[in-house]
């Protein structure tokens, strides 16, 4: 069974920063692309970055694109965003999830066992 943990939000100013972290354990993670996700209060979960198994292909949505960066450790199993230049409409709870993929600007997963996520709240 596929688990993953998300850690690492908090509360922060608007143009601060904030790095996200997420292990995985119950798949083989080196094989699988990662994405971040996340869940506004009143929205459906959007689709955030996801990167390819090898870390060399990168996809972001419009809204982060040039803000978040998206990495990860292999040999760790673990996942990150590095967010900056935060806004208070980045302000949700953030999840990851394996098996994204992006197509005409949407990234997505089919992924049915999501964590618990980790709340970021960004103030104006």
């Amino acid at each position: 069974q596929v688990q993953v943990v998300e850690s690492g939000g908090g509360l922060v100013q608007a143009g601060g920063s904030l790095r996200l972290s997420c292990t995985a354990s119950g798949l083989t993670f080196a094989n699988n692309a990662m994405g971040w996700f996340r869940q506004a209060p009143g929205k459906e979960r959007e689709g955030v970055s996801c990167i390819g198994w090898s870390g060399s292909i990168a996809y972001y949505s419009d809204s982060v694109r040039g803000r978040f960066t998206i990495s990860r450790d292999n040999a760790k199993k673990a996942l990150y965003l590095q967010m900056n230049s935060l806004k208070p409409e980045d302000t949700a709870i953030y999840y990851c999830a394996p098996d994204c993929a992006s197509n005409e600007g949407r990234i997505y997963s089919s992924f049915g066992s999501w964590g618990q996520g980790t709340q970021v709240t960004v103030s104006s």
